[in-house]
């Protein structure tokens, strides 16, 4: 007789747990594939030994924490099929798996890139900008954001296992913090075997990433004031967690992604005629039947004009008449199951609180079996649409979430009566407005963006390309307002700074400049006789700057540069206007200033300096006039170290230059820096 395997927590640096606790079966076919562990777990010991971690974490920087996540990410893809044989046990489809597993991995390459692109070498983030705080410019203070000196605790829901966990596992693990994750115990097994890889790999400082199988037992009453706590779950779950008493005394950051109520609405201007008609039902229905529905994001209210509330109604249910529920195995499948038999059993009874003040439009009929040999055992249920007419006296669809493939048609007479009604869901992860005509979007989505976290505007110019409603994506944030939980998670590097400590610093420019590692004007500066554009770049270093010769800008350089630029604006070339402009004279072309700077302070042999790629915060801060004379100071204010290589195969690394352009009363005229890659010495 074959036994099933029983999952361990991974904790303390080792895999714990041998006897069997509670069965998980299979949501295909009902048979039993794993057991959580009936040991207790001692939640001191783990934290003590994610806090010892800290340590080692801290020994990488931004830039090799960055590298460590890509190479995670390459790790796992090289063995992903093992995901997706368990992934096929909660129900999912390939396609299913896909947006968990690779999008999961594909949250840890986009971080890496992220850490590669925008944080510095160290672990401290300069946040800036630096405001001076005293008339002679010995006193100022900027932000600097650092490591949380603590332990990230995150708890999962069941419907993404991979996803859930690496989507903030990647941020954490950039920010320099570890974690614990928790998953749901009902999909556990297949989180499990994503932390065996990444312990397998050895790519990770032992103690970053811990595992949890089964319940938190008294964690959060052992957690301390720098720790931080995510959760993504059912909203009623995220209120009791938020108000643990350990939290709140201990003001413990709780961040909530919570189930909501999300719509989409079909605006008036769209006809049955429209290509955008069809978009909107294909939409509805691919939220409905992606995951089975179980997705935070899926959509619950499907909002249209009363007008074509029959034309939209008999689209969707010959699509959903179409879709293929059964085994995911099975080639024909397009839809597979709920991820147990117990969210089998809380959706119906979901479906019959709906049921209550709605009609049925689609629900698969009574014939509905899944396909596949012993499904019916299975956690199957029929994508299911329902209609009511009345949505304003039917309170339950804006209060009762069926987390599976349910939606409900809500009828309205105009976009005000549309915007009320996706504003009754108290606050939802995102929203889909379908238009053509751009004054409507433009109207509706101030109004709407006040209850929503995200807001998809679909047209036809945008559905080639549209990931759709349901897709966080790594560079925008996830996360909603009220019900949905109030929370924030991915949104690029705000991910990564809910893990770091924001903390104003107050002093002279020179010791801000230390202590960010950035040059802040004002700051002592380091002049040599070697020109910066001559050294290498670890030789390089930050406040090393060149005061250039000067240079007095005449007519014939307007003109000059008029003349290839193209540019004739009347400010450069007509003497009476300028006269009567509020500068009183003809002045120089913003550009050509820009130009002649570069021309004081480029060092034009071949050196270290390979390529000028960018321009940040340019000012033109005074005019240049005919007659004018120009010099400019050239300071290297910041590096990062990049993993890249130029052709001839030499390290390089990013350099932004603080440059000023002054007049020959020693004010300032431009203002910006210069970003360059520099090549190693090696």
């Amino acid at each position: 007789m074959s036994t099933i395997p029983v999952l361990q927590s991974y904790l303390g640096g080792r895999w714990q747990g041998a006897q069997p606790a509670q069965t998980l079966a299979s949501a295909i076919h009902g048979r039993p594939v794993a057991a959580t562990h009936a040991e207790t777990l001692d939640f001191a010991e783990a934290l003590a030994h994610a806090r010892r971690a800290q340590g080692a974490l801290l020994a990488l920087d931004f830039q090799q924490r960055a590298q460590r996540l890509k190479a995670l990410g390459k790790y796992l893809m090289e063995h992903k099929e093992q995901l997706y044989a368990w992934s096929a046990h909660t129900g999912a489809t390939r396609n299913d798996g896909w947006i968990d597993i690779e999008g999961g991995i594909g949250t840890l390459f986009a971080y890496a890139s992220l850490g590669s692109n925008e944080l510095p070498s160290g672990n401290l983030l300069h946040e800036g900008p630096v405001v001076p705080l005293g008339k002679q410019g010995h006193f100022a203070g900027t932000h600097v954001l650092v490591p949380r000196a603590g332990v990230a605790v995150h708890i999962n829901a069941f419907n993404f296992p991979v996803w859930g966990l690496l989507e903030k596992f990647a941020p954490t693990f950039l920010a320099g913090m570890p974690c614990i994750g928790k998953p749901a115990t009902a999909t556990s097994y297949l989180t499990e075997a994503l932390v065996r890889l990444i312990v397998a790999s050895g790519l990770l400082p032992e103690g970053s990433l811990q595992l949890i199988i089964g319940g938190t037992g008294d964690l959060l009453d052992r957690l301390q004031e720098p720790d931080v706590v995510t959760f993504t779950g059912s909203a009623d779950t995220a209120a009791r967690l938020r108000a643990h008493p350990n939290l709140v005394q201990r003001s413990i950051p709780f961040n909530a992604e919570a189930d909501s109520l999300n719509s989409a609405i079909l605006a008036p201007d769209v006809t049955p005629d429209d290509e955008e008609f069809d978009l909107y039902v294909k939409e509805v229905v691919r939220e409905m039947t992606v995951k089975a529905g179980q997705k935070c994001t899926a959509i619950r209210r499907a909002l249209v004009p009363r007008r074509h509330l029959d034309a939209v109604a008999e689209r969707l249910r010959a699509r959903l008449a179409k879709v293929v529920v059964g085994d995911p195995a099975l080639p024909e499948v397009r839809m597979g199951a709920l991820a147990s038999r117990a969210q089998q059993r809380d959706v119906a009874e979901r479906v019959a609180l709906l049921r209550a003040g709605a009609e049925v439009v689609w629900d698969g009929g009574p014939d509905f079996a899944p396909l596949g040999e012993g499904t019916a055992d299975g956690a199957f249920f029929p994508p299911t649409l329902l209609l009511a007419r009345d949505p304003h006296a039917h309170g339950a669809v804006h209060e009762v979430e069926a987390f599976g493939p349910v939606s409900t048609l809500l009828p309205y007479d105009d976009l005000d009566e549309a915007l009320a009604l996706a504003a009754r869901g108290r606050g939802s992860l995102v929203a889909t407005l379908v238009t053509r005509d751009p004054l409507t979007a433009a109207r509706a989505v101030p109004l709407v963006a006040a209850w929503h976290g995200r807001l998809l505007v679909l047209d036809r110019e945008a559905a080639p390309e549209s990931t759709g409603h349901g897709s966080p994506l790594p560079p925008l944030k996830h996360g909603g307002p009220g019900r949905a939980g109030g929370g924030e998670e991915l949104g690029g590097l705000r991910a990564v700074k809910h893990y770091l400590q924001r903390t104003a610093v107050q002093g002279s420019p020179t010791m801000l400049a230390a202590i960010s590692g950035e040059y802040v004007r004002g700051a002592a500066r380091i002049e040599t006789d070697v020109h910066p554009f001559r050294r290498y770049f670890e030789d390089l270093r930050v406040g090393e700057s060149l005061l250039t010769h000067r240079r007095t800008v005449t007519e014939a350089d307007i003109v000059a540069f008029g003349g290839i630029s193209g540019d004739y604006f009347y400010m450069h070339f007509d003497d009476i206007a300028a006269k009567e402009s509020p500068f009183g004279r003809r002045i120089a072309h913003g550009y050509f200033v820009l130009s002649a700077a570069a021309g004081l302070f480029v060092s034009p042999a071949p050196g270290p300096v390979l390529a000028n790629y960018g321009l940040d915060t340019l000012r033109f801060v005074k005019p240049v006039a005919i007659g004018d004379t120009i010099q400019a100071r050239l300071t290297c204010k910041r590096k990062i170290d990049r993993a890249k290589t130029d052709a001839q195969g030499r390290g390089q690394g990013v350099v932004a230059w603080d440059v000023e352009v002054t007049n020959q009363h020693g004010e300032l005229v431009a203002s910006y820096d210069i970003l360059t890659l520099v090549a190693k010495r090696a």
